[in-house]
């Protein structure tokens, strides 16, 4: 993405316009869902105005996508560190249909606050790599059966 102010809105709009493509939504149709004239979001979508956060939330809520991906596309928020942006990968790929791709972002999502939650309930993980493992313990690799076990399959006898 580029610092330069004005390639920013550029780039903004150019992704909104690609996002209504992808939707299959007209101008018309997402200014009205979005609840703003279709003058106003023609010039968003032409990098000619600077949209608020107010208006980039309604778009992104119209759009059916996350307000953070606007917001770090217009320069508001940074991009996550290490994130892959997956909702945009799915709202972008052209093998599935619009409804499967809303279904998909919506488990995605779901999945994701779901983890988050986990995540602040139980703290911070304990770091595997700092806990000693003492030299007589088997590694998952390691482990083979004992001689009282059983025998698998390959080890049973055929009986006539």
């Amino acid at each position: 993405m580029s610092t330069d102010p004005k390639d920013r809105w550029n780039e903004l709009g150019a992704f909104i316009r690609e996002q209504r493509g992808s939707a299959r939504l007209s101008l018309r149709r997402l200014s009205e869902l979005a609840g703003i004239s279709n003058p106003y979001l023609s010039q968003i979508e032409r990098g000619l105005r600077r949209p608020s956060a107010e208006i980039l939330q309604q778009i992104a809520k119209a759009l059916r996508i996350s307000a953070e991906t606007l917001y770090v596309q217009a320069g508001i928020l940074e991009a996550p560190v290490g994130s892959p942006d997956l909702t945009r990968a799915i709202l972008a790929d052209q093998a599935i249909g619009e409804e499967q791709k809303q279904a998909l972002v919506r488990i995605y999502l779901s999945f994701r606050r779901e983890h988050e939650e986990e995540q602040r309930q139980q703290g911070p993980p304990p770091a595997a790599a700092d806990t000693p493992r003492p030299a007589d313990t088997p590694r998952p690799a390691d482990v083979r059966p004992a001689a009282s076990d059983p025998p698998g399959p390959a080890g049973r006898v055929a009986t006539a």
